[in-house]
């Protein structure tokens, strides 16, 4: 009977774990369980951009997440795994206490966001970003944001720090230290918690916290105090020491053990974020472009530390040696919305449905409720299929930033726009403006990384959009005039996490041998078409026009 390990894949919405042969690569199960206070929207405000997650959800989800999956696999499953390994959401860091609980799980703090998660998609700190960019630069010293595209987003580590301080002085009094939730999992099934020794994810605190060996770990004291005195001291707090994800951190805790119905044998491997580890699921290799695309998309790259050189690529979310794989520098970039875009637009066109039939006394409550339900599930689906019939037009042209523009040059301060529109302009047009605009969006990703003398040899796409949605993933092809190879995995991503696992329990002896072994190759090849390359070369020149518009009237305070 061979090995089996498990993958945990923390998405924005959920947690799912999956069941993995080591030899074959055969998913035996997999199991996902919702987060249930992010599912009734507690602790968000979408209209102030905060988006805070309860540590509770994540360790319910857990719980529920593994042993679900386990059940799946059939009996006798339990007994064959070996180890387990995750990823997480990111930058999403957490104040903890002394022994490395996060603050909202103790008292006083049951209920107060700002002692919760703070999930990556939450731009509530785009001042302190600022602040951050401007006394990096302005400093004297080194710019401490260099390995991480010389641009600060409110997305990462220390603007969200910063901010949740000068918000709330009790929970900035309380704060021993602060950890990424990628830190907190390795850290929760071992016991091994204190914040001063925990395993500390390379992925996340070179990406996301300034971390980089050139700096002997994090920026000194000395700039911390210069971008704020309350900063002052917090270097002695935190950590010098990181490791990759595929690094053995020890073995589950008698407890987890207990609730897993797991042996205190098997192995806790480290982590990193689930756009890395979803490009070590979906075969990364040298020249590869691995586009994670879901909610928001991650695009992964690695290149030989002796092929980059000391070159810094710009505008990117940073540049970080085994970050994806061992020995290999990684380079991120996204987008901060992809499928949320989708997403927003069928919120926008459900309100009247939702909202009339709600007040509705012409119908009967049980009828009224399977109408919303069916017209939810159709909604989409036909809307997509009367927009692939549609030819390139180029006078309707969508901008992709409705939640800030992460990549190239990070600016949270932005928002999305339409133009072109009349009175003849139909939701099947509007939304294929949309799904445009964020194949826009990938290919000055891909032009950004190109002009930096990054080449792209094969470009792979993993996620829930690549393998489900053949509309978007053509026009993807159509505007970056590329070939887009699509996972065979439905669950790259944890499949990336269980390869990690399958190392650090030692069954494979390093990241590349586990892809080889447990991969699952790819089922589809999108090719541009032709015909509309050409098209899409205008109106992308016109989204790229209509961006910088943005950004003038963003920048004068009009937007």
């Amino acid at each position: 009977m061979s090995d089996l390990v498990i993958g945990i894949d923390y998405g924005t919405d959920s947690c799912r774990a999956l069941i993995v042969d080591t030899e074959s690569g055969a998913e035996l199960g997999e199991s996902v369980y919702e987060f249930p206070r992010w599912s009734e929207g507690k602790y968000c405000d979408a209209s102030a951009n905060q988006f805070r997650q309860h540590p509770l959800d994540y360790l319910e989800a857990l719980e529920g997440a593994i042993t679900g999956a386990l059940a799946a696999a059939g009996p006798g499953s339990a007994e064959r795994v070996r180890g387990i390994a995750a990823d997480t959401t990111g930058s999403t860091p957490c104040a903890v206490d002394a022994a490395g609980t996060p603050l909202a799980l103790t008292p006083g703090f049951e209920e107060n966001p700002n002692a919760m998660f703070v999930l990556w998609k939450d731009h509530t700190a785009i001042a302190e970003a600022e602040e951050i960019n401007t006394v990096a630069r302005s400093w004297g010293g080194v710019d401490y944001t260099k390995f991480e595209g010389g641009i600060y987003s409110s997305e990462w580590f220390w603007a969200k720090i910063l901010h949740v301080m000068r918000a709330d002085s009790t929970v900035r009094e309380a704060a021993a230290s602060w950890i990424e939730h990628s830190d907190w999992v390795p850290a929760l099934l071992t016991g091994k918690t204190d914040p001063a020794t925990m395993y500390r994810s390379r992925c996340s605190a070179g990406h996301k916290a300034m971390w980089h060996e050139d700096f002997d770990g994090l920026p000194p004291d000395e700039f911390f105090a210069r971008l704020d005195p309350m900063l002052s001291g917090i270097r002695e707090k935190m950590y010098r020491k990181t490791d990759t994800a595929e690094t053995n951190v020890g073995t589950l805790s008698q407890e987890w053990a207990d609730r897993l119905g797991l042996s205190t044998s098997v192995i806790v491997g480290g982590t990193a974020f689930d756009a890395h580890i979803g490009a070590v699921g979906g075969q990364i290799a040298e020249g590869d472009m691995v586009k994670v695309i879901g909610t928001s998309t991650c695009d992964m790259i690695v290149t030989p530390p002796e092929v980059l050189g000391d070159k810094l690529v710009k505008g990117i979310c940073g540049q970080t040696d085994g970050s994806v794989l061992p020995g290999m520098i990684g380079l991120e970039a996204g987008q901060s919305a992809f499928g949320d875009v989708y997403a927003w637009f069928t919120n926008v066109l459900m309100w009247p449905v939702n909202e009339v039939l709600a007040s509705s006394e012409l119908i009967d409550p049980a009828t009224r409720e399977k109408l919303v339900t069916e017209v939810a599930e159709r909604l989409i689906p036909m809307i997509q299929a009367e927009g692939a019939r549609l030819p390139v037009d180029e006078s309707v042209v969508a901008l992709d930033w409705l939640n800030g523009r992460r990549t190239p040059d990070a600016d949270q301060r932005l928002k999305g726009a339409i133009a072109g529109l009349n009175l003849g302009t139909e939701a099947p047009r509007m939304y294929r403006a949309f799904v445009e605009s964020t194949a826009f969006g990938a290919r000055a990703i891909m032009e950004r990384f190109q002009e930096e003398g990054i080449q792209i040899k094969r470009v792979i796409g993993v996620g829930g959009v690549a393998r489900k949605s053949a509309f978007v993933m053509q026009i993807l092809a159509d505007v970056m005039n590329r070939s887009i190879l699509v996972s065979a995995s439905d669950q790259a991503v944890a499949l990336g996490a269980a390869m990690v696992a399958a190392v650090a329990a030692g069954i494979h002896a390093d990241v590349p041998t586990a892809q080889h072994a447990m991969g699952a190759g790819f089922e589809s090849t999108y090719d541009p078409r032709p015909e509309n390359t050409a098209a899409y070369d205008a109106l992308y020149a016109k989204y790229k026009a209509l961006g910088r518009s943005i950004e003038g009237l963003t920048d004068r305070g009009v937007l």
